[in-house]
C-alpha cells in the first residue's frame, strides 16, 4: 500500500446504480400471461445513481449534499455495505459506522435502561465497559426520569436522542452521519455541535449528510453534490457546494405563473404598473444574481391620457424568504411623470446574501395621500454567491491596522 493509498479513507471508485421499480401487481395468472404476451416486463429501470466518484481522505470532515431524490440515501447505504453497486466499487480502509437508521435493534418491549445495555452490546461492548459509560450516554440524552419506562411510551425524539447517544460511543475510524442534527429541541441540538465540534479537532474522519448550508460551511472540508442534473454532480469547495446547492433549490422552487398569480395583489387605478423587468449588468432580464453585481429593476407604466403629466411616487420594497424587509427605496426626491417613460432602479453593487429574495412594487400620488398599484412580493430573484458571507447583507468594507 502507498503513502497515498494510506491517507484515503474511503475510495468511491465509479459507482452506479440502479433499481428496479415494479408495475401494478397481477392478481391472476391471466393477467400475468397478458402482461408477458405484450412484452411488459413487469418492472422499469430506475437510474438512482451513475459514475460517482470521489475519495474521501483520513481525518476529513466530508459533506454530501443534495436535492431530494438526487440518491443520498442510496449512495450511504453503498457506502455502509448495506447496498452493493451494480459497476464500480467502494473500498473502506477502516471500521465504518453508520448514523443512518438510529435505534435499530432497539426492543420496544424493553426499557430504556436495558435498550441501551442492547445496543451496547451490538457496538461490541461488555457488560463492565456499559456500566462506566452509562451514566454519561442518559445524561447527554437528558432522559434520566425516563430510563425505567418501556421504550414504546418515548416519543420519536426521544427514542433518537437515545440511540443518538448510545452512538457516540462507538470505537469506529470513520463515522456516517445522516441529518442526526435535525432532532430533538435546540439545547440537545448544541450538544450534537458540540460533538460535531471535538470531531473536527480530533481529526475523526466524518462523512457528513445534510440540507443544511450553515452547518456544511461550520464542519465541513470538502463537499460532493448530488443531483439528478448528472452533470454538476462531483467534488467542490465549500463556498462552490453551497452557491451550488442554492442555485439548484432555486431552480427547484421557482414560482409557477399559478402560483404567482396568487402571490401578486393588485389595486389599480388609473395609473399602473404595466410590467416589472429585473435586468442584469448586460441589461439583459435575469432572475439570479451575484453579491456585488449590478442589478437594474425597470418599471413601466400605463396610465389614461389624462394622467400623463401627473406627479406620482414609485416605491420598492426588498424581502427576505423569511419576510423581512430589507430596503424600501422610493423616488419621493426624484420629480417623475408617466410621460417621462419607463422608470429604471439601479444597484451599483448587490449587497444582499446568498438566498431568494422578492420585490414589491407600489405606486402613490405625489403625497402618499392615494396609492394607484401594488404588485405585493410578485417579482421572486435568487442571488448568489461563490464566497462565504455572514448575515443578510454584504458590506462593502475595507480593514486597515489603526494607528
Amino acid at each position: 500500500m502507498t503513502r497515498q493509498d494510506q491517507d484515503i479513507a474511503v475510495s468511491v471508485n465509479d459507482i452506479s446504480k440502479t433499481f428496479k421499480l415494479p408495475h401494478e401487481k397481477n392478481s391472476s395468472i391471466k393477467g400475468a400471461l397478458i402482461g408477458m404476451f405484450r412484452g411488459d416486463k413487469g418492472y422499469e429501470k430506475q437510474q438512482v445513481l451513475e459514475h460517482v466518484d470521489f475519495n474521501i481522505k483520513r481525518g476529513e470532515f466530508f459533506g454530501i449534499v443534495g436535492r431530494n431524490g438526487s440518491g443520498k440515501s442510496t449512495l450511504l447505504k453503498l457506502l455502509a455495505g448495506i447496498y452493493s453497486p451494480d459497476s464500480g466499487n467502494v473500498q473502506v480502509n477502516g471500521k465504518l459506522v453508520p448514523f443512518i437508521e438510529l435505534g435499530v435493534g432497539f426492543n420496544p418491549e424493553l426499557t430504556g435502561r436495558e435498550n441501551v445495555y442492547l445496543n451496547g452490546a451490538l457496538l461490541g461492548f461488555d457488560r463492565k465497559e456499559m456500566n462506566a459509560m452509562y451514566q454519561d450516554i442518559v445524561r447527554f440524552a437528558e432522559l434520566e426520569r425516563f430510563m425505567d419506562q418501556k421504550l414504546k411510551n418515548y416519543s420519536s425524539g426521544m427514542q433518537v436522542r437515545l440511540a443518538f447517544s448510545i452512538a457516540t460511543r462507538a470505537q469506529t475510524d470513520i463515522l456516517l452521519v445522516d441529518e442526526v442534527l435535525a432532532v430533538g429541541d435546540q439545547s440537545f441540538q448544541e450538544k450534537c455541535f458540540d460533538y460535531f465540534t471535538q470531531l473536527k479537532k480530533s481529526h475523526k474522519t466524518v462523512i457528513f449528510v445534510t440540507h443544511d448550508m450553515s452547518n456544511v460551511e461550520r464542519f465541513c472540508d470538502r463537499v460532493y453534490v448530488l443531483d439528478k442534473k448528472r452533470e454538476v454532480n462531483g467534488l467542490y469547495s465549500i463556498p462552490e457546494a453551497v452557491a451550488l446547492y442554492n442555485r439548484l433549490n432555486h431552480e427547484l422552487g421557482g414560482v409557477q405563473p399559478e402560483d404567482q398569480e396568487q402571490q401578486i395583489k393588485r389595486t389599480r387605478e388609473e395609473i399602473w404598473i404595466d410590467k416589472v423587468s429585473l435586468l442584469d449588468k448586460q441589461g439583459k432580464v435575469a432572475g439570479s444574481f451575484r453579491v456585488g453585481e449590478k442589478m437594474q429593476i425597470k418599471i413601466d407604466l400605463g396610465y389614461e391620457p389624462s394622467f400623463a403629466k401627473e406627479r406620482i411616487t414609485v416605491g420598492l420594497a426588498f424581502y427576505s424568504r423569511d419576510n423581512t424587509n430589507l430596503a424600501g427605496p422610493n423616488t419621493a426626491k426624484h420629480t417623475y411623470t408617466p410621460s417621462d417613460g419607463p422608470l429604471v432602479f439601479t444597484i451599483d453593487e448587490l449587497a444582499f446574501n446568498m438566498g431568494e429574495y422578492r420585490l414589491t412594487v407600489a405606486l402613490y400620488n405625489d403625497g402618499y395621500s392615494k396609492q394607484y398599484d401594488l404588485i405585493d412580493k410578485g417579482e421572486p430573484f435568487f442571488v448568489n454567491s461563490t464566497e462565504t458571507h455572514h448575515g443578510l447583507t454584504v458590506l462593502k468594507d475595507t480593514w486597515r491596522n489603526g494607528e
